[in-house]
């Protein structure tokens, strides 16, 4: 059954009443060094800010004998090829940044890939991955976020200094008119529409089990539909072709439609398959107590049937994986004739994003 066919069985309406209804929220890097010569000894690391403003760092850098925690260019604190430490004392800052250094090979820079503002509960970074070649994903260059219409002028001027130039809207045309989103002074607001020209949704799922579907066919539109991939091309364009970066984009709660771009960025990459997995259940957590907030407010019925639209789930994903499989064959199809990424554009995209 073609993609065609399966959205007659789903109304255009009711997928963007899937993906969109009930989620107004309240509101690790690695950059080459001089010793780019060398492999990044690092399989894992990690950079977690914790309350109170203290940093846990963790690490596994096999065959090194030691690793240098540096930050502000001093080390505070050292340890072994395996290690987490805690760090305090630190000065406040919009991003605290830490360079990983080992005894031998190179060095990573990372931080908390939670860019904590007041009025967003889901702006990450997309980097700080590893992927299966031995190579990590830049952090730093391109962000993914859910609305921001609730960005303080504190927030703004976070990002400006973070280096936002570029903000993609994923959005609808009914939620930008709704909620305006705010960009930083001097950033282009491109709007990359994923459900553009579908109108207002008229109905809603009756059951979890029909809500859940609802996800399922709103995973495979974005890989195959029309104004799914012309907006995702969009995005990816945008990437490549900005030397400077500082990109964002980002849809409503920052989980489905901004799940499948980061997913398919991070694919592209050669991050692996349980990485990309993790990457886009986090949205689970980093919107807790949102989602709780709203269905504390309904009945336990309608609740249980709102939740499958707030949260996202390994079935969500793995249709746009299976989307990928029958309508292209592969991820590398997906990419050439779903998006237009040729084989030199990937090499050159992963020359730009990646190290090691």
């Amino acid at each position: 059954m073609n993609l065609v066919t399966r959205v007659k069985t789903v109304s255009i309406a009711a997928l963007a009443a899937a993906l969109l209804v009930g989620i107004t929220a309240p509101a690790a890097s690695a950059h080459p060094h001089s010793r780019s010569d060398h492999r990044i000894p690092f399989t894992a690391a990690t950079v977690t800010e914790n309350a109170g403003g203290t940093y846990t760092v963790t690490w596994s850098a096999p065959g090194t004998r030691g690793v240098a925690i540096r930050t502000d260019g001093r080390t505070v604190a050292r340890g072994g090829a395996t290690g987490s430490v805690t760090v305090s004392g630190l000065a406040a800052a919009d991003r605290r940044w830490f360079d990983l250094v080992p005894d031998r090979g190179a060095p990573l820079h990372l931080a908390d890939r939670l860019i904590r503002l007041q009025g967003t509960v889901n702006f990450r970074d997309a980097g700080g991955y590893r992927t299966r070649d031995g190579r990590w994903v830049k952090m730093g260059e391109v962000y993914r976020s859910d609305s921001l219409e609730k960005l303080t002028d504190a927030d703004l001027a976070t990002l400006k200094r973070l280096g936002v130039r570029t903000v993609f809207d994923l959005r609808m045309e009914s939620e930008r008119t709704t909620a305006p989103g705010r960009v930083p002074a001097g950033a282009t607001h491109v709007v990359a529409d994923v459900l553009a020209g579908t109108g207002t949704f008229t109905s809603m799922p009756k059951s979890p089990a029909e809500a859940e579907a609802m996800m399922v066919e709103g995973n495979r539109f974005m890989v195959s539909g029309d104004t799914a991939r012309t907006a995702y091309t969009a995005v990816y364009d945008g990437i490549a072709d900005d030397d400077r970066r500082g990109v964002l984009f980002h849809c409503t709660a920052g989980k489905d439609r901004t799940g499948w771009s980061n997913a398919a960025l991070l694919t592209a990459l050669g991050v692996p398959e349980e990485t990309v997995m993790a990457d886009y259940l986090a949205s689970n957590t980093y919107r807790a107590a949102a989602n709780d907030a709203i269905l504390s407010h309904l009945p336990a019925q309608q609740a249980a049937v709102y939740k499958p639209l707030l949260d996202v789930r390994p079935a969500y994903l793995n249709a746009s994986f299976a989307e990928v499989e029958e309508e292209y064959g592969s991820f590398r199809a997906y990419l050439r004739k779903g998006l237009g990424i040729d084989n030199q554009e990937l090499k050159e995209l992963k020359k730009d994003l990646l190290v090691g």
